[in-house]
């Protein structure tokens, strides 16, 4: 039977790498943080100190009768830091404004005592043939924009000045993601290698208790980190604890049995002497029948030890035999033709639960039919009647040991209640299982399924 694909992070080093992986980005994340705070206020004092300097000296230059766009002040620092003197604010249509850049002038003003009541900051792009640049070289790669910086003055002009603005915000987070997946490269591949190490021994625990067969005296190696091994050794222990078990339990059914079958073989022969005729049968039927459910309750305490080996079957030629032993006992069984069905299990242990399903149709039906079925998955062995069915919330219970729909100890109208879970122990210890359907109509359908 397969088994469901599980999602790569449910498993210990899934885990272990996504939690690494987490730790990492929420690193990375506050480190990109900071250091684009960092990189802000680093270029907004690179801006405001000139900025509020050349507005300062300017002003102090600034005379009555000078003309609007007079320069009033060098180009000190090697930047382009002329500073002109506008008639009104600079225009800001479809440009960004820098408000904190804004502020920081205004305060810086005001803290040397230079006139000033409002002040722009405006972001627009470098244009290269613009004259500062056709004398000098052109701006450094990483600088697109420039920042235009006014401050009104008391007489309703405006001092302004052009400083480069240096951007680059997109090329720091590139930077920033090129080296976390470096990181993550550089410690997640040996995290993995390391987790996987470590969980290998558990993957084999797991492997060994799902293919776990009592008898099977071979214990794991004991390998991995110090509390892998101590699982392992417990587990080793367990197993063979509960093979002791278990082998003590068969050699008590063993005497059960022995115990058991010997007084009613004597008990049939003293009764095989009895003169009237229905008497006797009906004696003698009651002892067939504890003898029935003697190696019903045998069978149903036995499976899962080791005992009739898997071999490759025909399940339609197993199924056709089943029916054809029921119409040599003149039963009212029917049989659908299906082709060679080859699937590897216990022949013997098939046959009784077919057997089993075919007996119950017939005890409350009258009649049977099996049929059988395949998929991709799996095939079925379906045994339907047209009884009087099981109520839907007793389609589950009636699986169950000793469970039976009619509550008196009657043996005519239905056994003691084993024959249906002995019929889905013996599909789940073949790796399928039993279901039970209404069908449409009246009668019920059981569906022996049984893995490809």
């Amino acid at each position: 039977m397969t088994r469901a694909r599980r999602w790569p992070a449910r498993s210990l080093s899934g885990q272990m790498a996504l939690l690494l992986a987490l730790a990492l980005f929420i690193a990375q994340a506050l480190n990109f943080t900071l250091l684009l705070r960092e990189r802000r206020t680093l270029r907004l004092a690179q801006v405001t100190g000139p900025a509020v300097a050349r507005l300062v000296d300017a002003s102090d230059r600034n005379t009555s009768g000078r003309s609007q766009g007079d320069r009033l002040g060098g180009e000190r620092d090697g930047h382009r830091s002329r500073v002109r003197r506008l008639a009104s604010a600079p225009s800001v249509a479809g440009l960004d404004r820098e408000t904190q850049v804004e502020a920081a002038v205004l305060s810086g003003l005001r803290e040397a005592g230079a006139p000033g009541s409002r002040v722009v900051a405006i972001l627009r792009p470098i244009n290269p043939k613009d004259p500062p640049f056709r004398r000098r070289s052109p701006p450094p790669p990483d600088v697109d924009q420039e920042i235009v910086i006014a401050a009104e003055q008391p007489d309703g002009s405006w001092l302004m000045t052009r400083l480069p603005w240096w951007g680059g915000e997109a090329g720091l987070v590139w930077r920033l993601a090129m080296q976390t997946l470096i990181l993550y490269a550089a410690m997640l591949l040996p995290v993995l290698w390391v987790a996987r190490r470590i969980a290998a021994p558990l993957r084999d625990l797991t492997a060994a208790a799902e293919r776990f067969v009592p008898g099977d005296d071979a214990p794991m190696a004991e390998r991995g980190p110090p509390d892998v091994t101590a699982l392992v050794a417990a587990f080793n222990r367990l197993r063979a604890r509960v093979t002791a078990m278990l082998d003590e339990k068969d050699r008590m059914l063993g005497a059960i049995g022995h115990d058991l079958r010997t007084p009613l073989a004597a008990l049939r022969v003293r009764l095989e002497g009895i003169d009237d005729e229905p008497d006797r049968r009906r004696s003698i039927g009651l002892v067939e029948e504890m003898d029935r459910t003697l190696d019903d309750i045998l069978s149903l305490a036995r499976l899962g030890r080791p005992g009739e080996l898997a071999t490759e079957v025909d399940l339609a030629a197993l199924a056709d035999a089943v029916v054809e032993d029921f119409r040599d006992l003149g039963a009212n069984v029917t049989y659908a033709d299906h082709p060679r069905l080859a699937l590897r299990l216990r022949p013997t242990m098939i046959r009784r639960a077919v057997r089993n399903l075919v007996e119950n149709a017939v005890k409350y039906a009258g009649t049977a039919e099996v049929r059988v079925e395949q998929d991709a998955r799996e095939a079925r062995i379906v045994v339907a009647d047209r009884g009087p069915g099981i109520p839907a919330d007793r389609l589950g219970a009636v699986l169950e040991p000793f469970t039976r729909l009619e509550e008196s100890r009657n043996r005519d109208t239905g056994g003691i209640g084993l024959g249906l879970a002995l019929a889905r122990a013996i599909a789940r210890e073949a790796g399928g299982d039993l279901h039970l359907r209404n069908r449409d109509g009246g009668g019920l359908a059981a569906i022996l399924a049984l893995p490809r």
